[in-house]
């Protein structure tokens, strides 16, 4: 046995955490462990530190290395006798066992409603691992380094009941792979002190009961009801309710005022109706197909969203459930982001006054890579929200069909929260009591703590998928035990009233209640406030209803842009940037006096000035936005002297006057999925700011394209939600190959309809400009896709006059620009967008019979300014679509028809550009070249292939 042990016991094995435990209690308080080992620990403090510092700390691996080699010796306790040395060597065995409980513990705990399968057997969690024998059980040993006595020793039979009832019950925790130790013996202090048993007063249990009763009883009303509906049901998961009630109470005793919740279709409707009060009448409506039909499209009932106020003890606390499609996790990062803007609306920095509490399924919250990618902004600084509560209903099964062994790959659906250290409470869905303990420790520490925190619900789903679903056509022998089981609210109910807390007939009393609560279709959520309004709400209504304009003024006058053009041009005295830097700034400056031409990065600048100037918010994120994938825009400045890292930061439009709106610039993570998806849920719940999401090239956005087909582009339609997230995504065919070339013009050309979101292409500094300006001053919110240049950032070409700047607006078609071409003489109009535009110019030479008219905006498309220009050209014979892209992709097969519409009789319509392509662009310059050589030639030769005519 004793070989066993020092080959594989925490003692001699590698990770050794009972020497992290007796040596960390000694560094906090020498007292704490016995007079021998802290004599030994004294004499280590002399031990070199690794870094050759004289730290009283040392590393610990020579210390547990010091451990082993005078163990082997049987050198320890020279002084001690040979009792004294035998109880020190058991003593150190007990800490591994206590160390190896709070360790693995979780995995012998518990946790399975439905007792599928057996405990498995755990060595490490028998004192005989440790050479401790039945003969130890009565000896007392020190247990100052736990929680679960006052008493400073307790005989090995307490020590091991108490950590089987801490660590094994229904409660299983996992806490030890934190770092930070105030944590983790927080952890250990809230769970030992109380065994992981709750000591809820007889009113408590009542009211987790009467929770239970609601959750099973609507689910039931529903199947009796509407019978083959679809809804989604929580049955075998009703804890879930206790735990949810718990979040709200709790949280607004600790002075959380508002809860964003984001959760997939599994229990919504339960949520609806027993968490947030949604009036039970108002749901059956729509299982009826009465609900409101006033939007283009709509949504099924179990991805709607729902707000409300309810009382707690600390005051109202206001819930909104965020709208979600099928895509289950994805809503994660939206979440997030609407939590963030709460926060940055209340001052908020902590995150103590909002909470973001994300509800996963266990095969979607282990499958989906959406979860990690918002894992990763939990600490970062413009992504934190204080703290994300996640609670995982486990049904144990994911979908219907799989098997079990194929839901993943590890041991835990949860396990990807260790990537940031959050703590993990498994908890049995029988025991509600547990539930609801689990869930006061997840949010006291998320309070204390500001980190994730995961409560696992581990409990079962007594229908299929839906419930139009066989399950047992699959899983039999899961279903051969879900069929036994009573149900929780049955067993609870049961266990109250042997406790005597209620009479016989309470549990159905209950029941009885709920019915004629449902019958009667009132609120099951007592009390929710119907008449209360928080000085922190967003009021949308300014933007609502609200019928589409390209209009806007957006010229700013030569004075505000003289100022604004000193302020971001201007660094602090002593400030050294880089010698680029200083000659960009240089170059701005003159842009600001009108003695140069504005370009591109100043045009943004400018734009962004002038709006945190008048009082609107700026928050630009993507993954080099500070200075620009491009180097164009050098939003924040670096001083080239400074000394440490988070110093010498200047960010100029941060500084342009006294009382201005926030302007805040993030380099973000390398996620384009969870990053806009924050962004989007950013600007779903504040209006006022001008959100932006820049992809670092265009095409990266194909990563996050669940969030524009299910959100951007359809929220409005689906859920009357308005949104007015910007994204600005590098496009243009540069020859730099498939993969930097395209956003995928074509894709949101594809999804626009319904005036749904604003396609545009800008070709010029003052465009820009106007844009962003346009995008904030219109009353109104629609998301805005902006396929934004790359070499035009650099062209002089597509530079602007001061006076475009301070006059004008955002031009929807841009006119042929000689003055030299007689309209009455033009025998072909070429149409384009964005930067081929140039290249035609330039091909185009002294020809005199062709004009070039650019569409700046795709859609909605300007048909009145496209119509007008083409009218200027009677003569004109040809109209021809031009693009850089290849024919089954850009704009072409979405702009003809608009084309078409607007031509004058006997025109017709041609195609030229890139043939069609697999790929979006050929990865090698000499062909890209010899394709933007047969475009052009193209553009302004004999019409082939495709002809339209009117």
């Amino acid at each position: 046995m004793m070989q066993q042990y020092r080959s594989n016991s925490y003692l001699f094995g590698g990770n050794a955490p009972y020497v992290e435990e007796m040596y960390e209690a000694y560094l906090d308080n020498p007292g704490s462990v016995p007079e021998n080992w802290r004599a030994y620990f004294d004499a280590l403090q002399n031990v070199p530190a690794v870094d050759g510092s004289d730290n009283r700390d040392v590393a610990h691996a020579p210390v547990i290395e010091s451990f082993a080699q005078r163990a082997r010796a049987n050198a320890f306790g020279n002084k001690a006798s040979s009792t004294e040395l035998a109880v020190a060597r058991k003593q150190v065995h007990v800490q591994s066992l206590i160390a190896a409980y709070r360790n693995v513990g979780s995995r012998w705990a518990d946790l399975d409603p439905l007792k599928r399968t057996e405990r498995p057997k755990i060595p490490e969690l028998e004192p005989a691992f440790y050479d401790l024998s039945e003969s130890d059980m009565d000896i007392s040993f020190s247990a100052t380094n736990t929680y679960f006595s006052k008493a400073e020793t307790m005989t090995l039979r307490e020590i091991v009941q108490a950590l089987r009832e801490t660590y094994c019950g229904t409660i299983g925790a996992e806490i030890m792979h934190i770092t930070d130790q105030v944590e983790k013996r927080w952890w250990q202090e809230r769970l030992e002190s109380v065994r992981a048993k709750p000591a809820f007063s007889p009113e408590k249990k009542k009211h987790i009961l009467n929770r239970l009763t609601a959750a099973e009883g609507l689910e039931r009303y529903l199947h009796t009801k509407y019978v083959g509906q679809k809804r989604f049901s929580l049955e075998g998961g009703e804890s879930f309710i206790a735990s949810m009630d718990e979040v709200v109470q709790s949280a607004g005793a600790q002075g959380v005022q508002e809860i964003v919740i984001g959760m997939a279709h599994r229990g919504r409707l339960n949520v609806l109706v027993n968490t947030l009060g949604k009036m039970p009448g108002d749901l059956f409506a729509e299982f009826e197909h009465k609900a409101p039909e006033d939007l283009p499209a709509g949504d099924v009932k179990y991805h709607q969203g729902f707000s409300s106020d309810v009382s707690t003890a600390g005051g109202p606390v206001h819930l909104s459930l965020a709208f979600n499609p099928s895509h289950l996790e994805i809503v994660n990062p939206v979440v997030e982001g609407s939590v963030k803007a709460r926060m940055d609306r209340r001052g908020d920095a902590e995150g103590d006054q909002v909470l973001p509490v994300l509800v996963h399924g266990d095969a979607a919250f282990a499958g989906q890579g959406v979860v990690m990618e918002t894992l990763a902004l939990a600490q970062t600084r413009g992504y934190y929200t204080g703290g994300t509560l996640h609670i995982v209903i486990n049904n144990q099964i994911g979908f219907t069909t799989s098997d079990p062994r194929d839901t993943r790959s590890t041991l835990y659906c949860s396990d990807v929260v260790k990537m940031i250290e959050a703590p993990v409470l498994h908890v049995n869905g029988d025991d509600p009591e547990a539930v609801v303990l689990a869930t006061q420790l997840a949010l006291e520490y998320r309070q204390q703590f500001n980190k994730d925190v995961v409560v696992d619900i581990v409990c079962f789903r007594k229908l299929g998928h839906n419930e139009q679903d066989t399950p047992a056509l699959t899983q039999p022998l899961m279903y051969k035990s879900i069929a036994k089981h009573p149900g929780t609210r049955k067993l609870y109910g049961d266990k109250l009233v042997a406790q005597g807390v209620l009479a016989a007939d309470g549990p159905d009393e209950m029941v009885k209640a709920f019915r004629a609560a449902m019958d009667e279709g009132r609120h099951t959520v007592d009390p929710v406030l119907t008449n209360f309004k928080s000085k922190y709400a967003t009021d949308w209504s300014p933007y609502l209803g609200k019928k589409w304009t390209d209009s806007c003024d957006t010229a700013l006058p030569v004075t505000e842009w003289k100022r604004l053009a000193e302020k971001v041009t201007t660094v602090p005295a002593g400030f050294k940037v880089h010698p680029l830097v200083e000659k960009v700034l240089a170059d701005r400056a003159a842009m600001g006096r009108g003695e140069i031409n504005v370009d591109w990065g100043m045009g943004e600048h400018m734009a962004f000035a002038s709006l945190v100037a008048s009082g609107y918010p700026v928050r630009l994120s993507g993954e080099d936005c500070g200075r620009g994938t491009f180097v164009h825009r050098h939003a924040v400045l670096h001083d080239q002297n400074r000394e440490k890292f988070d110093e010498g930061i200047y960010i100029p439009l941060q500084n342009v006057g006294e009382g201005q709106a926030p302007f805040v610039v993030i380099d973000s993570i390398l996620s384009e999925e969870a990053v806009l998806g924050f962004e989007y849920g950013y600007a779903s719940a504040d209006p006022q700011t001008l959100t932006i999401w820049e992809a670092q090239f265009g095409d990266f956005v194909n990563g996050a394209q669940v969030v524009i087909d299910q959100f951007i582009a359809s929220g409005e339609v689906k859920w009357g939600r308005a949104n007015g997230l910007t994204m600005m995504l590098p496009h243009g065919y540069e020859g730099q190959g498939p993969e930097h070339s395209s956003a995928r013009l074509e894709r949101f050309m594809q999804l626009a309809a319904d005036n749904n979101m604003q396609v545009v292409q800008p070709t010029t500094a003052s465009q820009i400009f106007h844009l962003l300006r346009r995008q904030q001053l219109r009353m109104f919110r629609k998301p805005l896709v902006i396929m934004t240049p790359k070499s035009l950032l650099r062209n002089k070409d597509a530079t602007s006059p001061l006076n475009e700047f301070t006059k004008g607006e955002f031009k929807t078609v841009i006119a042929e620009q000689n003055p030299d071409i007689d309209a009455a003489k033009v025998k072909r109009v070429i149409a384009c967008s964005g930067k081929v535009y140039y290249d035609l110019v330039k091909a185009r030479g002294e020809k005199k019979d062709v004009a070039i008219i650019r569409v700046e905006q795709l859609y909605p498309f300007p048909h009145k300014a496209f119509a007008a220009e083409i009218k200027k050209y009677g003569a004109a014979s040809d109209i021809v679509w031009c693009q850089d892209e290849p024919q089954n992709q850009g704009a072409w097969f979405f702009v003809q028809h608009y084309i078409h519409e607007n031509m004058l009789d006997g025109q017709k319509l041609g195609y030229a550009g890139r043939p069609a392509s697999a790929s979006p662009a050929v990865g090698y310059a000499h062909l890209h070249q010899d394709q933007q050589k047969a475009l052009l030639e193209q553009a302004f030769g004999k019409l082939k292939g495709f002809i339209l005519t009117k």
